[in-house]
This record gives C-alpha cells, sequence and structure tokens, in this order.
C-alpha cells in the first residue's frame, strides 16, 4: 500500500505547521530543517515555488500520493462549484479522514490503518479501501468485534471537536454524513486557490 512513511517532524518544519498534529520538534525548533538551521538565508521564493509548497503541504495533509491528488483535482474541476473547494470537499470526503474527523483514530495515520485492517464498515459492511469516497447519508462505524479495540477507546474519550457535516451516535459507535462541508467547516490550513493556479498552468 503506496504511502508516505518518512518522517513527520521534518516535513511540519518544511511547512511550519504542525500538519501531522502537535509536535513537540516543531514547537522547539519553528524553522525548517537543514544543517544550517535559521541561520541559512533563504533567497524570496518564486511563484510556481510557493504554489507547488501549497500542493505538497495538501497532499501531506491529507496522506495522498501525487498520482492520486492529480486525479482528485481533475475530478474537482469537472464538477459544480468553486475547483479549490470542491478539491478539499473530495480530500475531506475520504473514508481514512472521516475516521479521523469522527475522533476513531488519533490521526489520518491511524485512521488508514484502522481502515486497512478492517477495522471499520461502511453502511454495515467492512471496506478496507482508504481512499474510499464517502457520500451524502453513508454511516461509518467500528466493526463489531472491534469495538473493545483499547486504540479505540483512547480515541474517542479524548475527543474533543465535532463536525457539522457529520453526526457521531456514541452508543452505536457510528456516525454519519449528514452533508458536504463548506470551507469554512474545514480547519486545514491551506491555500486552495494557490493549488488550483499550480494545476492550471
Amino acid at each position: 500500500m503506496a504511502r508516505y512513511t518518512g518522517p513527520k517532524s521534518k516535513i511540519a518544519r518544511r511547512f511550519k505547521d504542525p500538519i501531522f498534529g502537535p509536535d513537540k520538534a516543531l514547537d522547539r525548533r519553528s524553522y525548517g530543517p537543514g544543517q544550517h538551521g535559521p541561520n541559512k538565508r533563504r533567497g524570496k521564493q518564486s511563484e510556481y515555488a510557493i504554489q507547488l509548497s501549497e500542493k505538497q503541504k495538501a497532499k501531506y495533509t491529507y496522506g495522498i500520493l501525487e498520482r492520486q491528488f492529480s486525479n482528485l483535482f481533475e475530478k474537482a474541476s469537472r464538477m459544480k462549484g468553486i475547483t479549490g473547494e470542491v478539491l478539499l470537499q473530495l480530500c475531506e470526503g475520504r473514508l481514512d479522514n472521516t475516521v479521523y474527523r469522527l475522533g476513531i483514530a488519533p490521526t489520518r495515520r491511524a485512521a488508514r490503518q484502522f481502515v486497512s485492517h478492517k477495522h471499520i464498515t461502511v453502511n454495515g459492511s467492512v471496506v478496507n479501501v482508504p481512499s474510499y469516497a464517502l457520500k451524502v447519508g453513508d454511516v461509518v462505524g467500528v466493526r463489531e468485534k472491534s469495538k473493545s479495540l483499547e486504540a479505540i477507546s483512547n480515541s474517542l474519550a479524548a475527543k474533543t471537536t465535532s463536525f457539522d457535516w457529520l453526526d457521531w451516535n456514541p452508543s452505536q459507535l457510528a456516525g454519519k454524513v449528514v452533508g458536504v462541508p463548506t470551507r469554512e467547516m474545514i480547519p486545514e490550513n491551506i491555500k486552495e486557490q494557490l493549488i488550483v493556479e499550480l494545476y492550471s498552468k
């Protein structure tokens, strides 16, 4: 299964944003990685470099590789609405991201693992494809045999945020997709318009 498995702190420091969650390394050294540290002189970034950086940031945030991300952009560009916003909605609608948003997993990486290890169901059937695209009305739940998993219990106990486009049922350990998230409902610090400009060249 293709996915990024490299160092997370180095990537977070590159973008100066905790894209993988709270990061002590980023708190201690809030400058880019490299042997010269914060003293390294960096020239002014070109427009292309800024746009490329934003695309890379979005890819790492959602755990999507280049070809998948390119395909998502093509799909978004064919759909009605603002392309950048639709692109983020497609990323949010992935099964692994929704499992993370529901609080079943503490991180997107953990959510991806839960899905691939067949702990997650969609409308009552086990789905082990992290990129599975959910639709409004779909119900994402924890498989009956997996409800006692300590990792899932701990994650749900630590859950502090909820999202208007998801309706969580704690008694059944299941959440329903009740709508498509608007840009205001997506907390990620991503400038999607820069990604659109990059792909439009």
